[in-house]
């Protein structure tokens, strides 16, 4: 009878605590969400809720009592300052969007939730299932503080019409940086012979295209020490001198590339899927035939180049984990959602199989006829790309390296002094 009765009170406590666990799980949650109008690329885009929105409707059917709520409005432009205040005042969203130019600070601030543990307890995630680099782009610290959105690897654009008016074929997909210099040189001349240099190279290819390109590395993983006096490095900066020489110190402009005057330019993925097809390719470059390549690297092989990429995060303080996780996911894993995003945004998914997929190729090949660019390219240059470094005091560094390394590359000035003296200065600084 004893047994009777306790079997009894057992399953009378289960009963409570499933009634207790449903109603917990039914209760009214509203999760709040930080996004922006507009392309995180500066292209053109009419659909930028039209993600987010569908995203919120998949999650609800499945979270019939989860509310999503999101401002409007916020111009992109605006969005980080918009967002630090919201943090200030402890009014965060439980989710938003990190531009990659604010991570660094934010998650140095502890504005983020670590994922780490969420990932892990997860039986339905796996980190494998991004790109390395896009991944890596959310790690701060050796900790997972958000995940990949939407990623944009660097091209290289290439002025078709001029090209074949010198009678140079199209570089190859495995082209060289030694290539790339030796074209830009050919090319490079008086066409109209009024003894003025009309015709260029290149516009845009700064040293950190060139210091990827040559596999060199800026900073340690830390970002305590950086190695800017290495053979590496010195070559890569050596490679932009030269390739700048070309020009005869005319600062080529932004206005030449526009009017077909320039061979290649380094171009993100998001413009080139934006200005490639029609209407958008009349109003941008409409007098001379262009394409994209891969980047050039040091001999074809070694060498990658950069991606940028949209990361999206979880308040430190968030009252709803679990099921704020769960929304995460929606938006950067579901791969139907991410799917859309290729539709809808023009940018790349940082999932493999969404970027694989047979529904990407057609989007792909439906932006950008007759291109070079085709998914195989596209899988292989995510496989290649790096992000920047992930610490604090990064873009302040870069931008004193930036700096320094303009004057040097300008100048006759000894590389192999120049390099040492600004590595112990940059090296002070990363340890004040």
């Amino acid at each position: 009878m004893n047994k009777k009765i306790a079997r009894a009170i057992t399953g009378l406590f289960f009963l409570v605590v499933l009634i207790l666990g449903v109603t917990y799980y039914r209760r009214p949650v509203t999760i709040t969400l930080g996004t922006f109008a507009g392309s995180n690329w500066d292209v053109p885009n009419g659909n930028s809720y039209k993600v987010i929105d569908d995203a919120i409707a998949r999650f609800k059917k499945k979270h019939p009592n989860v509310t999503i709520v999101y401002d409007s409005g916020v111009q992109k432009e605006d969005y980080s300052l918009w967002l630090s205040e919201k943090i200030v005042t402890g009014k965060e969203p439980d989710i938003f969007l990190v531009p990659s130019e604010d991570f660094n600070t934010l998650s140095s601030l502890g504005a983020m939730k670590d994922l780490d543990s969420l990932m892990e307890k997860d039986q339905n995630f796996n980190k494998e299932d991004y790109y390395k680099s896009a991944m890596q782009s959310g790690v701060y610290q050796k900790n997972q503080y958000a995940l990949p959105y939407e990623s944009n690897p660097t091209l290289m654009f290439v002025n078709k019409t001029l090209l074949e008016r010198e009678g140079i074929p199209i570089p190859n997909n495995d082209w060289t940086l030694q290539d790339f210099y030796k074209i830009s040189k050919e090319v490079t001349k008086d066409s109209d012979r009024d003894g003025l240099i009309d015709q260029y190279g290149y516009y845009d290819y700064n040293w950190l295209d060139s210091v990827f390109a040559h596999g060199s590395q800026i900073f340690d993983e830390e970002g305590d020490t950086s190695y800017l006096s290495q053979d590496s490095f010195k070559e890569s900066i050596n490679f932009v001198r030269r390739l700048q020489k070309l020009n005869r110190g005319y600062p080529v402009s932004a206005d030449d590339f526009d009017k077909g005057r320039i061979a290649f330019s380094p171009m993100p993925l998001s413009q080139y899927r934006t200005y490639k097809p029609y209407p958008w390719r009349v109003k941008k470059y409409s007098n001379f035939e262009w394409d994209c390549v891969k980047m050039p690297t040091l001999n074809g092989k070694e060498g990658n180049s950069q991606t940028s990429t949209l990361l999206m995060g979880m308040s430190a303080n968030t009252k709803h984990t679990q099921i704020t996780w769960e929304f995460l996911k929606t938006l950067c894993y579901d791969q139907q959602v991410q799917q859309s995003l290729i539709e809808y945004s023009q940018g790349l998914s940082p999932l493999k199989k969404v970027t694989r997929s047979d529904q990407t190729i057609s989007l792909i090949n439906e932006d950008t006829k007759d291109s070079m660019v085709d998914l195989h390219l596209l899988n292989e240059v995510m496989e290649d790309t790096v992000n920047h470094s992930q610490f604090k005091k990064y873009q302040s560094t870069l931008k004193i390296i930036d700096t320094s390394l303009q004057q040097l590359i300008e100048s006759n000035e000894d590389m192999d002094v120049s390099l040492l003296t600004l590595q112990r200065e940059v090296n002070q600084y990363l340890k004040e």
